[in-house]
């Protein structure tokens, strides 16, 4: 038995191939003649990958994701989704160590991954989708600074990232998220570098999904929460033209929904575009209206004609690089949104939508708005239009 055993034992000892067959992402290397770097995307989607457990965050989905834009808006929610779902999710960023913290409680321990990265450094980005099999690309912003214009930010950034995937070799799906109304005749030059990111996508990767959600309602959206706070400071809120502009806001947990359901098909939404926008059309004064109902305001609002509102917000894009220090961050008066908000931004009628995903999007009124009671005065459940009635028997 002690000669079987020994035997056994230096047999263990043996170098073993099988091994790298196990994780064969890991095993890749940025080399010119290496097989792998000649591919493009694969046609099979993420649906052949080896799935462990019972789908829940304890699970093995067989993603290992990048997610570019992670710490930002929408990228808390897709996080959250894709670690639900058992999956491993590459979180680059470039601030502080503070800005990814709250993304490691979303997922079981060593499954969100923070790295250090600089998006202008190729090296750098290779080096955070070296292991991965899915990218997903959420970089955006709604105002330029002196270090990132639109153009570097939306298409140079988007191109960058395409490029590397398709020299990557085991990169099964790119996700870019664009935004609705992208295009390139629009007057916003945020939407025109967008459809710019979308066709250089699509030139090296005609195999990348793209989707176009309308304006994002959440509890750290961009349009809500300055209404609410410009109401609750100076007791009024400006409309651009005269509030009859219609929009689409679809809620951001939908957006991320239908991120994962992408990434659980057999390939069949690759190549594809879609359009996500609410249930729901509104026109600005019927959103504003919506938001003063729920903080329990009177509405007032000043009604600004739209030359009147660029002229008031161009100054910030005139002294943004000429001056030695950084400017405010525009929160109402954003010239390129102010510009967007001139033509209706809606899902277009033979464009594919929450419907051909299976998912009934969220009615905005009620649940997703929630978040404004914060602004209500004297309390969640008070407010300047209403008063509740208090029993002597509730008093402690």
């Amino acid at each position: 038995m002690q000669t079987l055993a020994r035997r056994l034992g230096h047999q263990s000892l043996k170098p073993s191939t099988s091994l790298k067959f196990i994780y064969p992402i890991s095993d890749h290397h940025y080399v010119a003649d290496h097989e792998r770097c000649v591919s493009t995307l694969a046609t099979k989607g993420v649906g052949h990958l080896v799935r462990k457990g019972t789908g829940g965050r304890s699970s093995v989905s067989g993603i290992v994701a990048t997610v570019f834009g992670a710490t930002g808006f929408l990228g808390r929610y897709v996080v959250q989704q894709l670690a639900k779902m058992g999956s491993q999710v590459l979180v680059p960023f470039r601030d502080s160590e503070d800005c990814h913290r709250h993304l490691k409680l979303m997922g079981d321990l060593g499954q969100i991954v923070p790295m250090k990265y600089n998006p202008r450094d190729e090296s750098s980005v290779k080096a955070v989708m070296a292991k991965a099999n899915v990218v997903i690309n959420l970089i955006g912003r709604d105002y330029e600074t002196r270090n990132y214009s639109f153009e570097e930010v939306h298409y140079h950034m988007a191109e960058q990232l395409a490029k590397i995937s398709k020299e990557h070799g085991g990169i099964l799906r790119f996700i870019q998220v664009s935004c609705l109304g992208a295009s390139s005749s629009s007057p916003s030059r945020m939407f025109r570098t967008k459809a710019a990111a979308e066709e250089a996508i699509l030139r090296e990767l005609p195999e990348a999904t793209i989707l176009k959600p309308a304006v994002m309602i959440g509890t750290e959206d961009r349009i809500l929460n300055p209404w609410a706070h410009f109401a609750k400071k100076y007791g009024f809120i400006p409309l651009f033209g005269d509030g009859s502009t219609k929009i689409q806001p679809v809620y951001v947990a939908d957006v991320a929904t239908a991120l994962t359901t992408l990434l659980k098909d057999d390939g069949t939404s690759m190549g594809k575009t879609y359009e996500l926008g609410g249930p729901d059309i509104f026109t600005m004064l019927e959103l504003a209206e919506l938001m003063y109902d729920m903080i329990r305001e009177w509405p007032r609002y000043v009604k600004i004609p739209f030359p009147i509102a660029q002229a008031l917000a161009t100054p910030r894009e005139i002294l943004l690089n000429k001056v030695p220090f950084p400017l405010p961050t525009p929160e109402i008066f954003n010239l390129d949104r102010i510009q967007a908000f001139t033509t209706d931004t809606v899902v277009s009628q033979n464009a594919l939508t929450f419907n051909d995903l299976g998912i009934v999007p969220h009615k905005l009124k009620g649940y997703p708005i929630e978040f404004l009671i914060q602004y209500r005065k004297g309390g969640p459940q008070f407010g300047s239009t209403i008063s509740e009635r208090v029993t002597p028997d509730a008093w402690p």
